[in-house]
Parts: structure tokens; C-alpha cells; sequence
């Protein structure tokens, strides 16, 4: 289906810009209106990491006259393998400046709008107002879900992807769409896609399960593809469907996305009505984890002091380290046992802990400790009661006891 302009043309282009867009220009489909009306676009991207990066590069160099930059981390060098706006230099730099210097730098007739904030319920409207596109980089189902609904609150489209390991999924959404004779299209929202969020600790983040970088500029460019689309009122934009790329099977899908009438969110009774809290909606871990977690929590200068006892034959516990084994050949603590977590999932590892009648206690930990606190969960249910996990995991005990190690 095709979808009027989003956005009115700018009244004209200089000479230098027909200089630079030229190859756009004399594609019939887009012409000197299409251009004109990427001018006067104003698109906001959420994240300049793994998706944000081509995404921003794109927008800049495809003309989009406004590009809001809406991050709050800084570089890493862990960053580098995928967000390719940033270089070796920006590294401990705020990732919106680096974004925006490389922009500026890609196309200097764009103008460049900073966000260096974490968005929240408190600035999302007033960083989205005044912005006709979203493209939504963001790699957290809380921020999803906000985005969403701000979005839909303020009747502003947005580009949605999604990255993990080797797969990658993108899809506009629109629920306040016309077609070209001004009617309401029955498009639909992400709640429509995904009504509820996974259960905590489900669905790894990328920086658990990794993410084949090269998938990044798949998706984002995906990305760029739809907002372009969309801005200019040309072709038939991914709105009710889900584009998936495996990008091992080298195989894309389209699967139709239907509105859902029952949607909490834009649905005909609809139950969200305004933003809620996204935190406890989504559960960075489960109510389970966070009450075995409570009172069963050390640091990692506890767990130092812990393995000195039990190198000097004072204290005796299994330090389990509960992440994949590709995880655990990049950085370790040493003395630790790797258990994954699937193994409690499934329940086989159990059957590698000391018996509950040893006495022996368990100390268990991931790589942030929202892992860790749901296995603790299961192996205190299983009445392991001394049980503990190490608040902060590997990330805490690489950056304060051992910054020998590299991190990940």
C-alpha cells in the first residue's frame, strides 16, 4: 500500500546540494520534490550504536535535513566491531558528539540535533515533539515499549529494528497512517506485534549473545530504506509487516502484522493511556530473581575476600560462573566452574553442585548479574538456602579487582 509524503518539500536545493544529490535526483521516483522533502525532513534516531550507526550515516548522506541524535553512553572499544560511526579516537567519548562529528563530516548541509540524555519518561514527549520520523535503534525492551507509546501519543511513525547474533527484524509502524485519499489505514502498533514483553532473562541482550556486526548496516540500512520511503511518499513502506533476515541461511522473510483490536496501547478499549513504568512492565529480572536476590547479594571485594579464605583452607564454596562458554574463554574469575545457564534452566546442573547435605555453599555469577540472580532463584528453590550471587558480575570484578583482563 502506498502512503502520501510525510513531509512537504523545502522550497529549494542550492547548487551545491543538486551537486551532491544528483544520483537521487535523477531517479524519477524521487526527483527534485523527493529531495526537497528530505530536506525539510527532521527524523530522530534513538541509539548511535549498532543499528544507529548506519542509520545516521545514511539519513545524513541521503540529504535528511534535521537528524536528532538521542544517546547517553559513551565509546567503548568493545563498540567498534559494528557502530561504525565511531572511530578509535572517540573512544570514552559520548557517542551523540562522536555521532555528530562523523555526520558533520559525511554531509555538512545537515543540521545536527544532540540529545545526550537517557530517555525517560520525564523527556520523552519533549525530546520527540517537533520531529516527524523515529528510527528506533535502541536494544532494550523497556525503551521499546516507551518508544512505542510515545510515539503513538504524539502520532510520529517510526522505523523499528531489531538485532541478535545473526538475525535481524525491522517494520514500520504507524497507527495513526492515512492512505493517499486521507482515510485511516488499520495499521499497527509494536504492542500489536508483541502484546507482552519475554519473561525476564529470556531474550539476551546483545552484549550477552553477541551480534555478528556486519548484521548492523543489514538492518539499519533497512531502516534508512523505510524512513526514506516513508518521508518521500514513495513505494510501498513495511508498514503490517515484519521484514526477518537470517543472514546465515542468507534468507529475508515478510510476514503480514495485523492491527490488533484488542491492543492495550491502540486497540478499540484501550488500557495504556498514558506512560507507565517500563521498568517494572518489562522486569529487568524476575520477581522470583529479585526476592532471591534480596539478602543474597555480595560485591566482588567480598568475593575477593571470599576466595583468600579459601585459598588459605579458612572457607570452602563453589564459585559458579553461570554464562556461555564462548564468554567464558574471553575473561574469567579464577577458581570458578562454568555451569550455563540453560543447564538450570533445564536442570542437569544440579546434578554438577555439591550436595545440598555438604554444606558446601554456592556463589554464582554472570556477567552483569541479571543471569546470575535467576539461577540463584532455582538453586535456592532446589534448598541451597546460603546461596549468593555477585551483584555487578564479571563487568564489576573486571573493572575493580582485575582490569588485567579484557572486557566484553
Amino acid at each position: 500500500m502506498s502512503f502520501p509524503a510525510l513531509v512537504e518539500p523545502a522550497d529549494e536545493l542550492t547548487i551545491d546540494e543538486v551537486r551532491r544529490y544528483s544520483r537521487h535526483l535523477i531517479i524519477p521516483d524521487v526527483g527534485m520534490t523527493g529531495q526537497k522533502r528530505l530536506k525539510n525532513a527532521k527524523v530522530l534516531v534513538i541509539g548511535a550504536g549498532g543499528l544507529g550507526s548506519p542509520a545516521l550515516l545514511y539519513l545524513a548522506a541521503a540529504g535528511v535535513g534535521t537528524i536528532g541524535i538521542a544517546e547517553f553512553d559513551e565509546v567503548d572499544e568493545s563498540n567498534l566491531q559494528r557502530q561504525i560511526i565511531h572511530g578509535q579516537s572517540d573512544i570514552g567519548r559520548p557517542k551523540a558528539e562522536s555521532a555528530r562529528d562523523s555526520i558533520k563530516e559525511a554531509n555538512p548541509y545537515v543540521n545536527v540535533v544532540v540529545h545526550n540524555e537517557r530517555l525517560d519518561n520525564d523527556n520523552v514527549m519533549s525530546v520527540f515533539e517537533g520531529y516527524d520520523l523515529i528510527v528506533d535503534g535502541t536494544d532494550n525492551f523497556a525503551t521499546r515499549y516507551m518508544v512505542n507509546d510515545a510515539a503513538y501519543f504524539l502520532k510520529i511513525p517510526y522505523v523499528w529494528g531489531s538485532i541478535y547474533r545473526f538475525d535481524g527484524q525491522a517494520s514500520v509502524f504507524w497507527p495513526h497512517a492515512t492512505d493517499e485519499n486521507g482515510d485511516s489505514v488499520e495499521a499497527p502498533c509494536y504492542r500489536c506485534l508483541y502484546p507482552e514483553p519475554p519473561p525476564p532473562g529470556m531474550v539476551p541482550s546483545c552484549a550477552e549473545g553477541g551480534v555478528l556486526g556486519v548484521l548492523c548496516a543489514s538492518i539499519g540500512s533497512i531502516q534508512v530504506n523505510e524512513a526514506i520511503k516513508v518521508l518521500t511518499g514513495v513505494g510501498d513502506p513495511a508498514v503490517g509487516r515484519l521484514v526477518i533476515y537470517e543472514a546465515l541461511e542468507l534468507e529475508w522473510r515478510k510476514l503480514k502484522v495485523r492491527k490488533d483490536p484488542n491492543c492495550a496501547l491502540c486497540g478499540e478499549n484501550a488500557t495504556v493511556t498514558e506512560l507507565i513504568d517500563y521498568d517494572a512492565f518489562c522486569g529487568a529480572i524476575s520477581e522470583e530473581a529479585a526476592d532471591a536476590a534480596a539478602g543474597s547479594t555480595i560485591s566482588v571485594t567480598q568475593l575477593e575476600h571470599m576466595l583468600k579464605e579459601r585459598e588459605e583452607g579458612t572457607r570452602d564454596f563453589v564459585l559458579v560462573d553461570v554464562r556461555e562458554p564462548n564468554e567464558y574463554e574471553i575473561n574469567k574469575i579464577p577458581g570458578s566452574v562454568l555451569i550455563p545457564k540453560g543447564d538450570f534452566l533445564n536442570g542437569s546442573a544440579l546434578e554438577q553442585l555439591p550436595s545440598v547435605d555438604s554444606g558446601k555453599q554456592i556463589v554464582m555469577h554472570c556477567k552483569s548479574g541479571v543471569r546470575s540472580a535467576e539461577t540463584l532463584a532455582i538453586v535456592q528453590g532446589a534448598g541451597y538456602g546460603e546461596a549468593v550471587h555477585v551483584g555487578g558480575g564479571i563487568v564489576a570484578w573486571v573493572n575493580q579487582i582485575d582490569p588485567s583482563q579484557p572486557s566484553y
